[in-house]
């Protein structure tokens, strides 16, 4: 590997920012998102605290309702005409979240600690064309990585309740490090291939455990990661700095049993492992990632495992570019070694791996592969061109939507699954065209 991608991979998110100007090849992108803030909500509105069980969590949230992890988010039905939420002192100053009405257009406004935003009106585009006796339906992502909401009530009119909306039966988990959480992204986590990919099927019910610095390997990784997705993806919190102020001594652990087991997981690891920081040798590397295997197989043993090959970057050689590939052989080696036929499922249950480790797995140590069949290969060679790979070593939007739509086809073609969104807003900002009258 060229010397200088070792230095790009250690310096992945020695660069990070929850903040910057969006830029559009080199134009800067107008972001005036309306101010949705409130000072006071109308008396004779109903009010419902964040334990409702009419809201559905999306990705992460703990037991305070703070937000982890990239682009959680939550939905609800809702009677009456309008829609407000109160966010907690545990919210990010500034922090822009993305929400929608219906099959609506996303919209966008920036939030801080104890403020509360009305969000929808009868204003509200599409809002007029909801059908009589229809549930209406509300949506919220937060958009950043590393900045959180914490949701201190839910707002209706008057007369207004919330309604319960069914979830998909589908289920997708998706692990990664900066180029699946969405850093540098024109919208970070609501415009990262794990965003397009899981919104993108359209059925299904998904989460994106992707922070930006974080290895595989559970070490002190990028300087601001104290561990590695081998010790992190088994809490509920992530490696951001807030989180080292929330829960400065023990982050609770995810309770994989009080939720859906995924049906698919992709994961998408190990280029900071790569970086001349940490340095893992592949050898290690691929007996982490055996052992990773291992652990979520344990967690969910029905579970179909996708393996990303990491695309590296790119060098230009004479008059021409060549791509760079990171632990090419070591991630081959990993697929293999899980090669054969299907596993009895539930092999999990009746493994002993499995059965004499901690209750939520999180401490398996074998690197001996459990099982085969379950782990399939996502080779990326040739999905990314050099221009797909923005200034800062991180794929543009493009690049985003090129890895999301051929993971989409991936899927269907490897396990028959439909995809599922047919005409709602997947992307924003991405509406992209020449004028010019064709004659």
């Amino acid at each position: 590997m060229p010397a200088v991608f070792s230095l790009i991979f250690s310096v992945l998110v020695l660069l990070w920012s929850a903040d910057g100007t969006i830029l559009q090849n080199g134009q800067v992108r107008h972001t005036d998102y309306p101010d949705t803030a409130v000072s006071a909500i109308d008396p004779s509105w109903a009010t419902f605290p964040p334990n409702s069980s009419e809201i559905s969590y999306k990705g992460r949230w703990d037991d305070q309702f703070i937000s982890w992890w990239s682009a959680p988010g939550l939905k609800f039905g809702f009677s009456g005409s309008d829609v407000a939420i109160s966010f907690g002192n545990y919210t990010d100053n500034g922090n822009l979240i993305a929400y929608r009405y219906g099959g609506e257009d996303w919209m966008f406004t920036n939030v801080t600690a104890n403020t509360t935003h009305q969000l929808i009106t009868s204003a509200t585009p599409g809002y007029n064309t909801t059908a009589a006796n229809t549930t209406r339906t509300f949506e919220l992502r937060v958009s950043n990585w590393a900045l959180g909401v914490q949701i201190a009530a839910v707002h209706l009119s008057q007369d207004g309740r919330l309604i319960k909306l069914p979830s998909y039966d589908k289920n997708v988990e998706i692990i990664g490090d900066s180029l699946s959480a969405g850093q540098y992204a024109t919208l970070e986590g609501v415009a990262s291939w794990a965003w397009g990919f899981g919104e993108g099927l359209g059925n299904v019910e998904f989460s994106i455990e992707a922070h930006p610095g974080i290895c595989l390997t559970d070490i002190i990784c990028s300087s601001n990661n104290l561990h590695g997705q081998l010790y992190q993806w088994f809490k509920t919190s992530d490696t951001s700095y807030r989180a080292t102020q929330i829960y400065p001594d023990n982050q609770p652990d995810w309770d994989f049993s009080a939720h859906p087991a995924a049906d698919i997981v992709v994961i998408n690891i190990g280029t900071n492992d790569a970086g001349s920081s940490a340095n893992v040798s592949d050898a290690e590397f691929t007996a982490n990632y055996i052992t990773f295997i291992n652990r979520v197989h344990c967690v969910w043993p029905n579970a179909q495992i996708i393996v990303f090959s990491l695309w590296g970057g790119w060098y230009q050689s004479g008059d021409t570019w060549l791509q760079s590939p990171t632990y090419l052989q070591a991630i081959e080696n990993v697929v293999q070694a899980f090669s054969g036929p299907a596993a009895p499922a539930p092999y999990g249950s009746n493994n002993t791996v499995c059965q004499t480790a901690s209750a939520n797995y999180s401490n398996v140590t074998s690197d001996t592969p459990q099982g085969s069949g379950f782990v399939h290969y996502f080779n990326t060679t040739g999905i990314l061109q050099h221009n797909d790979i923005g200034p800062l070593y991180h794929p543009t939007d493009v690049g985003h939507i090129k890895l999301a739509s051929h993971l989409m086809q991936f899927v269907k073609l490897k396990f028959g699954w439909i995809l599922g969104s047919t005409g709602p807003e997947v992307q924003h900002d991405t509406l992209y065209w020449n004028n010019w009258p064709n004659n």
